[in-house]
Formats: structure tokens, sequence, C-alpha cells
């Protein structure tokens, strides 16, 4: 299947920015997904994963929460979040949010480069810590998609991953109209806006993420109290990150019966 992909800004002021990803030859307007990212941005990953979703028929759209006015701030370009990443990567997981941890690691760098990643991982940190103040960006991505050209007057669903899947259940919360969410190893959403979720929910998660399996249970139970739709699956031996093949954390089978599980989910609720 021919893809035609660009990077597009829209908003009032063409403040917000979104890599999309759709059918070339598609022949009229197509359901669209939100592909919401992980921490370290619409990097290569997110927009495979993008691709892959324009490849089973829809209009993938994955927004840069992490543009401000139009552009990103230095701290968060591509090259400093994929030289954040690298470090990340080369450090036993989870680790490098340990701040002694990380100091002692850093501390075999120059002063520059330790620099630019405590600088970076504090922007990170900053946004990830604070998804609510981001729901104005949610919205004008639904927004779009439902102006968007390719994608006008269709149904939209949202999928998310880490930082990503809290963006999708967050804005499962305050878009009444959103057909359906996939969390991946994403924080639930605040307690006071469960209520508030017109749509069916979807979380996968792996049985090695502490902090989230942790809070699965109570997500579980408020849900079912407030009589919202949540399908839940855990995967047993699976990391956080697990879907992503760029990560030492990736998880070949999870991926495989996570992306099959999604894919039928929009199928049923964007048809």
């Amino acid at each position: 299947m021919p893809l035609h992909t660009e990077t597009l800004h829209y908003g009032p002021h063409g403040e917000h920015s979104a890599y999309v990803a759709r059918n070339a030859l598609m022949p009229g307007p197509a359901p669209a997904v939100l592909v919401f990212q992980e921490a370290w941005g619409v990097d290569e990953h997110i927009e495979d994963v993008t691709r892959r979703f324009a490849q089973a028929g829809y209009v993938a759209i994955a927004p840069d929460m992490f543009v401000k006015e139009g552009k990103r701030p230095a701290p968060l370009t591509k090259e400093r979040l994929a030289e954040v990443l690298t470090f990340v990567n080369a450090m036993p997981m989870g680790t490098a949010f340990d701040p002694a941890k990380r100091k002692e690691a850093l501390a075999k760098r120059d002063h520059e480069f330790a620099y630019r990643i405590e600088e970076t991982l504090g922007a990170i940190m900053g946004t990830v810590m604070d998804l609510p103040a981001l729901v104005p960006a949610l919205l004008a991505s639904t927004k779009f998609a439902r102006d968007f050209v390719a994608s006008r007057g269709q149904p939209v669903g949202a999928v998310g991953f880490c930082m990503g899947g809290g963006l999708a259940s967050l804005l499962a919360c305050h878009d009444p109209e959103l057909k359906g969410a996939v969390s991946f190893y994403g924080s639930p959403p605040p307690d006071d806006k469960i209520a508030s979720i017109r749509c069916p929910v979807v979380s996968f998660l792996g049985s090695k993420d502490e902090r989230l399996m942790a809070a699965l249970p109570g997500f579980v139970e408020k849900m079912r109290a407030a009589g919202k739709k949540l399908e839940s699956h855990v995967y047993e031996g699976a990391e956080h990150a697990f879907f992503n093949d760029a990560r030492p954390s990736f998880d070949l089978n999870a991926t495989r019966d996570s992306y099959a599980r999604t894919l039928s989910f929009f199928a049923t609720v964007l048809a």
C-alpha cells in the first residue's frame, strides 16, 4: 500500500504540529487514529508506528506534544531526545530515572554531555508530571483530525505509549466524541475525571512494570464502579515499553498480541 506522509501544522496560529500518514490512494475520508508519543517525542519509532496504522487503512496522526508555538524548545529537539534515549538504553531498565544511579553514570562522561542529559530529562519529566496541562493540545488534535480533509467527518480513536498512553486515557475524559482509547503502559487518568469517559478503553501492561501494575487494580475497580468499559491485558514477563522495538525492553510476543487486539478494537469502534 503506497503511503503519503507529511508533517502538518494546525491550530489558529499553526502552533501545533503532527506527523501524518495515510493511504496515498484513499478514495475518500477514512477514520482517524491519533498516535500519542512516548516521552521521547515523535521519533523514528512513533513515526513507524503511525505508518503501521496507516497501512491498516486509517488516517494516522501523531501529534507532537513537545511543540510550543510551532517549534520544540531546545532541550526537546529530536537530536537531544535521541541522545538521552541512547544514554537511557545503555543503563539497566529503569535506573536512568534514579538520580543517584544516573549521577554515577554521568560522572564518567564530560560535563557538557551530563548537562544536556539532565536538562533534557528535566524538561521531559516536567511534561510527564503535568499531563493535564496538555489537555488543550489533545483537544486541538481531535479537532484537527475531524477537520482534516482525509478524515473529515469520520470517527476518531486514540492510542498512546507510555506518556502517550496516559494522554490517550486523559483525552477520553475530555472528548465526549472520542470513539475509543488504547493505552500502552500509560498512567490511568485522574480519579475525578473517570466519570467523564464516554468511550471504551483498552489497557496493555507488562507484568514487570511495577509502578503501573500497582495502579491497575484501583483503576479497574474505579472504572467498574463508574460503569465504564475497560479491557485490560497484562503480559507475563514483559517490561515497560515492551512495544518499542528500539528499546532493550522490546517483547515480540506481547507486541504481536497487543497490536492484533488494538487493530480488532479499532475495527469495531471506528466502523
